[in-house]
């Protein structure tokens, strides 16, 4: 290990959770990443391993493509620390699985992950999200048309959750009156777990959130419909399905990231656009440039902070470092979207630049099932906010804007704006 490398974390005062860090975490990521590709940090979980984050694009692609020696699933790792099957234990026996405790495609590598991918695949096509757009427009519409004489929203609240939710929730077959619950339920997922905190508090939403879709699923089993849900009980591919506990967590799993990711790209990116005037005005002028401004905002602050983490299942050099097997390894997303020798001026927001590749989506096996969606629900989402709300600003002092961060997400608490 370089020892010179080792203590750049704490010559950086190193911590994603504090400080200035919550409200604008580039500049730590920007002398990490002039520090080197792969950075050593304390271990989140208080244990002997080392744990690791990617600051740059190519070392990351290396991580997030090569699942045989960076694995998402520890458990083959003899002794390792698994935060999945701690919460698992923590909570009732009786609770069904969640795709944060069960066997769902985030946390299983080949050939598990393409199986249960691959059940759930087809209901994900682009062709299939573009044929979306008109109702995704319809929603954007109807939830603008709420607000429009008030003169002033809550862009968090009234559009950028609801918009998704109820996208997501169309598809499966989740009653209207439940997504408000479901909200609660997403919320204490995503600001309560990870591998850098463990809220005992959020097994019962968790138990909760699996008990709820259980009871969906026997509902659908008495009285199916047109929807995913449906779908997933009834499906057949090569003689397989998804038993019980694989079937609750594919569902959890689709209506949270079905909605939690795209709700965090259009609130964030609302402010990106709002904290750079110039750029707001130029997709006013050019409404065509609202698909290539989607994924710019998705480079320059999207949803994800970071990927899951990755367990070496070997020892590997990575980044002029050994990593030893077992070590934990977290490519951060946002940092390597800012890379230097990758992009021109990183650092500036440019709706009309031309990306060859992100990594707001993940890569490789894992990359966001849900990728095509996301760019839909966004190119509405913005597009009718220029074409609709022109005079948008925001209605409280930028440094009141508060922000829920973790290594894996960073969110907005609200985003109250006039219009």
């Amino acid at each position: 290990m370089d020892r010179s490398k080792q203590s750049v974390s704490d010559q950086a005062g190193f911590s994603f959770f504090g400080g200035e860090n919550i409200t604008d975490p580039f500049p730590l990521f920007a002398h990490l990443r002039a520090s080197g590709a792969v950075i050593p940090i304390p271990n989140p979980l208080g244990g002997s391993g080392g744990t690791w984050i990617v600051t740059q694009m190519e070392e990351a692609i290396q991580v997030l493509k090569d699942h045989a020696r960076f694995t998402v699933d520890p458990s083959s790792l003899d002794g390792h620390q698994d935060i999945r099957r701690t919460l698992a234990e923590t909570a009732e026996a009786s609770a069904p699985a969640t795709f944060f405790t069960g066997k769902s495609m985030l946390f299983v590598d080949e050939p598990d992950h393409k199986r249960l991918r691959g059940l759930v695949s087809k209901a994900f096509t682009p062709r299939y999200m573009e044929s979306l757009r008109p109702r995704v427009q319809e929603i954007a519409d109807e939830l603008l048309d709420q607000v429009q004489a008030q003169g002033r929203m809550d862009i968090v609240k009234d559009y950028a959750y609801p918009l998704p939710i109820n996208v997501i929730s169309e598809m499966l077959g989740v009653p209207l009156e439940d997504r408000e619950q479901i909200r609660v339920w997403s919320e204490a997922l995503a600001r309560g777990l990870g591998y850098e905190r463990q809220d005992p508090a959020v097994v019962a939403h968790m138990s909760a959130f699996g008990e709820y879709t259980a009871r969906l699923v026997a509902d659908k089993r008495k009285r199916p419909a047109e929807d995913l849900i449906s779908q997933l009980i009834a499906i057949e591919e090569e003689g397989d399905r998804l038993n019980e506990d694989e079937l609750i967590s594919m569902i959890t799993l689709l209506i949270f990231a079905g909605h939690e990711t795209t709700s965090n790209l259009i609130a964030t990116g609302t402010l990106m656009l709002l904290d750079h005037p110039r750029q707001w005005e130029k997709l006013q002028a050019d409404p065509g440039l609202v698909p290539s401004a989607v994924e710019e905002l998705l480079r320059f602050n999207g949803p994800a902070t970071a990927s899951g983490p990755r367990y070496a299942t070997e020892d590997v050099e990575l980044g002029g470092q050994r990593i030893k097997k077992g070590d934990i390894v977290i490519p951060v997303l946002k940092s390597a979207n800012r890379d230097e020798s990758r992009f021109t001026d990183p650092e500036e927001l440019d709706v009309a630049r031309r990306i060859k590749r992100h990594l707001a989506f993940g890569h490789g096996i894992h990359m966001c099932l849900g990728a095509p969606l996301a760019r839909v629900e966004g190119d509405v989402a913005f597009g009718t906010l220029v074409k609709r709300m022109p005079n948008l600003k925001l209605a409280i002092p930028r440094a009141d804007i508060a922000w829920h961060f973790t290594l894996s997400s960073q969110s907005l608490a609200s985003l109250p704006v006039t219009f």
